[in-house]
């Protein structure tokens, strides 16, 4: 079920200078990636809008007070280490990233090389290299070509499908999902829990 423009704008209001770059990408996308009904379409889009800040944030913002750090990533950062990493966005980026997800230490460059792009915020070596096979692209060598609107709605549905996600969009199952893209596994409070219900609730009623 392709999408309007004017549907898109009543879900998303915020991405209207972007929305004519990113109507066919999503529309071919979702039906690459089987978002093809009314609740799958309702719940990718209400996911990607919290994101992606309706469309307009496709590379990580990793610009974190060290207040901010210490509370985002306490396993990571204390009160001592924290101003050490606060206000510079590489650093953090390999600090937080480094060792995990495929990349290497935090001395690689991999966290920053390797952090959260396109509509879903794909992040890590080993997302990029298997969204890149999946996609028939480069991720690897050249993984900004996740800012690009056609391959970020390609990989942000292919995660979803890869997910599981349409199976819990039809089973009415909207905090799941959150707590999957937001938190690796079911059953938490993602972040912004309430933004992506409520964008969920107006895309059901637009896409009715």
């Amino acid at each position: 079920m392709p999408i309007t423009e004017q549907q898109l704008l009543q879900v998303l209001p915020k991405a209207r200078t972007v929305a004519g770059f990113f109507l066919p990408a999503l529309n071919r996308a979702m039906l690459r990636w089987k978002i093809d009904s009314r609740l799958r379409a309702a719940a990718f889009l209400a996911q990607i809008g919290h994101e992606s800040g309706q469309l307009r944030v496709l590379l990580e913002n990793l610009n974190y007070s060290a207040d901010a750090l210490v509370r985002t990533w306490p396993s990571r950062f204390t009160t001592q280490t924290a101003p050490a990493y606060a206000r510079q966005p590489e650093k953090i980026a390999n600090r937080v990233y480094g060792g995990r997800m495929g990349n290497g230490h935090e001395s690689s460059g991999d966290g920053w090389r390797y952090r959260g792009r396109g509509l879903i915020q794909l992040t890590g070596r080993d997302n990029y290299r298997a969204a890149g096979a999946a996609l028939g692209l480069p991720l690897e060598e050249q993984p900004e070509l996740l800012e690009q609107a056609d391959h970020a709605g390609q990989s942000a549905a292919w995660w979803w499908a890869k997910h599981g996600l349409n199976e819990l969009a039809d089973a009415g199952r909207i905090q799941d999902i959150g707590s999957i893209i937001n938190t690796g596994r079911a059953g938490r409070v993602p972040h912004g829990v309430a933004e992506r219900k409520a964008l969920y609730d107006i895309a059901v009623r637009v896409l009715a």
